[in-house]
């Protein structure tokens, strides 16, 4: 049998996916030592935002699953980047089987857990500035941006950005 994925449905499935490469862009070539970066002022840091960011998206998995989800600290970046990308497929998943979630809007989880999300990866690009290691700027919107690229293997910037002041000189 084959699920029909509504509009609103893809929709948010595409937004994962630029979720996942928002955030492999900001991680992707940091310094080894940039998982724990401290900005000061009980910042999170990058591990501690990826793993704040597993546990907005598996809160969000358990409007389909029921039961409860906390992600407890795993021991490295690389550690949460993976369980991270194993969180956004299971959400994914749900979104494209077309199975309602429980007590909340498809709108809801937009304005919720999934923006609350993206949010955090733009935390984690300016951390990248901050701790000396800035990424380049791109065009957005002519990132290759697509639902079955979920994991840490992501295209190339399309339009990147040639003229950047920040760049490390």
């Amino acid at each position: 049998m084959t699920t029909t994925i509504l509009p609103e449905r893809a929709l948010l499935r595409h937004y994962l996916a630029a979720l996942v490469y928002r955030t492999q862009k900001a991680v992707r070539g940091a310094p080894p030592t940039f998982g724990g970066f401290q900005a000061g002022n009980q910042a999170r840091s990058p591990q501690d935002l990826v793993r704040h960011m597993t546990s907005v998206l598996g809160y969000a998995c358990t409007f389909f699953e029921g039961g409860t989800y906390r992600a407890e600290l795993l021991p490295t970046m690389d550690d949460e980047m993976t369980r991270f990308h194993a969180i956004v497929a299971q959400l994914a998943g749900h979104l494209g089987s077309g199975a309602p979630a429980e007590g909340i809007s498809d709108a809801q989880l937009l304005q919720g857990p999934l923006a609350d999300a993206m949010t955090h990866a733009g935390q984690i690009a300016l951390l990248r500035r901050l701790a000396g290691s800035p990424i380049p700027p791109e065009n957005f919107v002519y990132a290759d941006i697509t639902v079955d690229r979920l994991g840490p293997e992501q295209a190339a910037p399309v339009r990147p950005d040639s003229n950047w002041p920040e760049r490390p000189r």
